[in-house]
């Protein structure tokens, strides 16, 4: 199932896709991530689409981040060893973590801004997974239980700003920068954890990279193992899993994006994101 959140009469509203249209599950007002947060799992949503009488054209369609506010937006850096190789740490035995806010997330479609205060926006194609119930100590073997769905993302950064300190908090979360979506695929669709997808990105249609998420080097489950021996992991959160290899910043000359590029993230089965970059409006 194909789950979305699009923009109707100007509020969000949750929407399944169903034989090319998008069916419309709650009044405006409501997005996925809402109603993974009141406790809704696929046979819930499943008998909303059913019963949906309102249906609007995806080629119409205002796409939203599929969860507006996520209760934690989790990231995991480092997760490739390919992608490690190019940056300027040694590759770690633990999962690397670092958090999102709300405003830094972004949507299908959506223009994302190069900020004025530096050119070195760069790109960063990863799947996004998204949980359906959360838990605390939750053991790997079990783990996958917790997952609803995955969704591509681009988990840009700005790179000047993530290296100021050893923090990499504000080069990571610039306004609109974290985009995901179109679409929520749920889990009974996929492989357990999102496993042996093609992952791919490119910048104005020419591919810069290119993986298998078999190669992430803490899988998914191990990540929600993981984390949530020492965080409450909520229904309705999402966990930025990791890029590959290719990125502007570890090239030769770097290959940072400006204004005019598109850049998308494709990952098999669960579809395409496409993301315009303009440079950020002069204040006043």
């Amino acid at each position: 199932m194909k789950l979305a959140t699009v923009q109707i009469d100007g509020a969000p509203c949750a929407a399944a896709l169903q034989q090319d249209r998008l069916a419309l599950l709650a009044a405006p007002g409501t997005d996925l991530g809402a109603l993974l947060r009141q406790g809704l799992g696929l046979a819930d949503f499943q008998r909303l689409a059913a019963a949906a009488t309102i249906h609007v054209d995806p080629n119409q369609a205002v796409f939203l981040s599929p969860s507006i506010e996520p209760p934690k937006i989790l990231c995991v850096g480092l997760n490739y060893a390919d992608h490690t190789k190019e940056s300027p740490y040694e590759q770690p035995d633990y999962p690397t973590l670092f958090l999102r806010v709300a405003t830094s997330l972004g949507a299908h479609n959506a223009i994302v801004h190069r900020p004025a205060l530096s050119d070195s926006l760069d790109f960063e194609g990863e799947m996004v997974v998204v949980l359906g119930k959360g838990g605390r100590d939750i053991p790997k073997d079990r783990a996958l239980e917790h997952v609803f769905g995955y969704a591509a993302g681009n988990e840009i950064s700005v790179r000047e700003y993530q290296f100021k300190s050893p923090q990499w908090t504000v080069g990571k979360n610039f306004d609109g920068t974290g985009a995901w979506g179109p679409y929520v695929v749920t889990a009974d669709e996929l492989p357990p954890g999102g496993r042996g997808l093609r992952l791919e990105t490119r910048l104005n249609g020419a591919t810069v990279q290119s993986a298998s998420t078999t190669d992430m080097l803490f899988d998914v489950a191990t990540v929600i193992s993981t984390v949530s021996q020492a965080i409450t992991l909520q229904a309705g959160d999402i966990i930025f899993s990791g890029t590959p290899a290719g990125v502007g910043f570890g090239r030769t000359p770097k290959l940072y994006m400006k204004a005019g590029d598109t850049v998308e993230v494709e990952i098999e089965r669960i579809g395409l994101l496409r993301n315009h970059i303009l440079d950020q409006p002069k204040a006043g």
